[in-house]
């Protein structure tokens, strides 16, 4: 066996893989073994026909694809290794027979998608947002308030038009033009109104109806609404109101916030209940920024990202999407049916935040290796002796029980963090004030100080690579959180 190989279009690498034709009359044998039991021919018992037979009674080529998969499976991946300093696939090559002829043996074609060369023209000296969020005392009230609601008893209320604060059972059809549009139509939803699961002005349209009451809201989807198709669009949602309950709440004494959140007093529960949203808010500020700074790059960044990778991301969100829904008790095929979705509408509609994300990872990647950013034994020794001490064990103890992905992943996670502090050092952040953070200049070499755990939310891990198969490399997420849409 021997190849070729040559760049195609679209980060794409066609090998041309050529087969002696002994190679290609073994391949046939082993096909003939692996597969005779499947035949049945006249005059024999089954699986007992000489292969001169079998290809006669069916056909020359009765072996020909099973031949054809044992070469592709034994040499296509050894190929990949080979060549894996020079190119890194992402997905499923497209296969194809190029030539075959008697006494010449075979030739197979690859188009592989591969992971694709980036240009980022600058991603130092740039202004980028700043994002910063503060926690008040009216955020530590709504965070008693949900402890409440937690243990309230609901009662069904039948006397009054619904309010905010109320759950309703809603029937709800939208439409745009007069045509109804995907993931628009549902029946007996219960919605917690003024929670803001629906776009705006969605639950305010149907606060004041009544058990039995129908009624028609206009509504407009959010410029940046996930669904392009529908954004900015004035849709029409008929409602009828099938239900109300309210919620009574206890109230929040020493021994209820004892009872139910494990802090002595209440004093004690909001104290710590505001150190909590605090860090929180310093996360979710931090990575915003850093999505931001990934955002403003990719503006310099040029990259013909292939459909592998696209298709391979989207798996990974509607992966994503489908335990969110477990955590409510609910898979994603019913959650399909509810919305009157199809499964090829539903992926489409994440074409975009997929390509970003690709992208994102795609920088993240280059600037590492242009920048040569990797963890020290140091830091990777520093992180494992703060999570030992996490756990109350010695370092040499907690070090004998890591397996090799979670040392990945800490290795990752400090390489995240340096590349980060390396943007962050060497652009102009601007606070929400309008001025700019000031910072010193930073040295090409990233700090190297310790990094602390940065995933998509708390307790997650990194994002995972985008390409598949694909090297390891660090991972960070780039997104920022998104309201739960209806």
């Amino acid at each position: 066996m021997n190849y070729t190989q040559a760049t195609g279009e679209k980060s794409t690498v066609k090998l041309t893989i050529t087969f002696t034709e002994e190679e290609w009359k073994n391949a046939i044998n082993k096909a003939y073994i692996k597969t005779r039991g499947k035949y049945t021919v006249p005059g024999f018992r089954k699986g007992k026909a000489p292969q001169p037979v079998l290809e006669n009674y069916y056909g020359k080529g009765v072996f020909f694809e099973e031949a054809f998969n044992a070469l592709y499976s034994e040499h296509y991946f050894a190929i990949l290794e080979k060549e894996k300093d020079n190119f890194t696939a992402v997905g499923e090559p497209e296969l194809s027979v190029e030539s075959m002829e008697e006494g010449k043996g075979v030739v197979l074609g690859a188009v592989v998608p591969v992971k694709p060369e980036v240009e980022i023209e600058k991603y130092t000296g740039l202004k980028i947002k700043k994002y910063e969020y503060n926690v008040s005392d009216e955020d530590v009230e709504k965070e008693a308030r949900r402890l409440q609601a937690n243990a309230a008893e609901t009662v069904e209320v039948t006397d009054r038009a619904c309010k905010n604060g109320d759950i309703v059972n809603i029937d709800f059809s939208g439409s745009i033009d007069g045509e109804k549009f995907n993931g628009g139509t549902a029946n007996g939803y219960d919605l917690e109104l003024g929670s803001g699961a629906f776009i705006p002005g969605f639950e305010e349209g149907v606060e004041g109806m009544k058990i039995g009451e129908q009624r028609d809201i206009d509504v407009t989807f959010p410029e940046n609404y996930q669904e392009e198709s529908l954004r900015g669009k004035v849709a029409v949602f008929a409602i009828k109101l099938n239900k109300i309950t309210e919620k009574h709440y206890p109230e929040l004494t020493d021994e209820f916030v004892k009872a139910h959140s494990g802090c002595e007093t209440v004093e004690d529960y909001k104290k710590k209940t505001r150190e909590r949203l605090e860090k929180s808010a310093e996360k979710r500020g931090r990575d915003e920024t850093e999505g931001e700074i990934l955002t403003e790059i990719a503006n310099f960044t040029k990259a013909e990202i292939p459909d592998a990778m696209i298709e391979n991301e989207i798996d990974r969100i509607v992966q994503e999407f489908s335990y969110r829904l477990m955590y409510q008790g609910l898979k994603l095929e019913d959650y399909l049916k509810y919305t009157n979705q199809k499964m090829p509408e539903f992926r489409a509609q994440y074409v975009t935040e997929a390509r970003r994300r690709v992208l994102s990872q795609l920088i993240i990647d280059k600037i590492i290796r242009t920048e040569g950013i990797k963890a020290e034994q140091e830091e990777i020794d520093a992180k494992i002796e703060e999570q030992a001490k996490s756990v109350d064990k010695t370092f040499e103890e907690y070090k004998k029980s890591i397996e090799p992905r979670q040392l990945e992943y800490i290795t990752n996670d400090i390489i995240i963090t340096k590349l980060f502090d390396f943007l962050k050092a060497n652009n102009e952040l601007v606070a929400d004030d309008g001025k700019a953070e000031k910072k010193p200049a930073a040295k090409k070499s990233a700090p190297k100080k310790p990094a602390e755990q940065a995933g998509e939310k708390d307790g997650d891990t990194p994002e995972k690579s985008a390409e598949k198969p694909a090297k390891k490399t660090p991972k960070k997420t780039a997104e920022k959180p998104t309201k739960k849409e209806e």
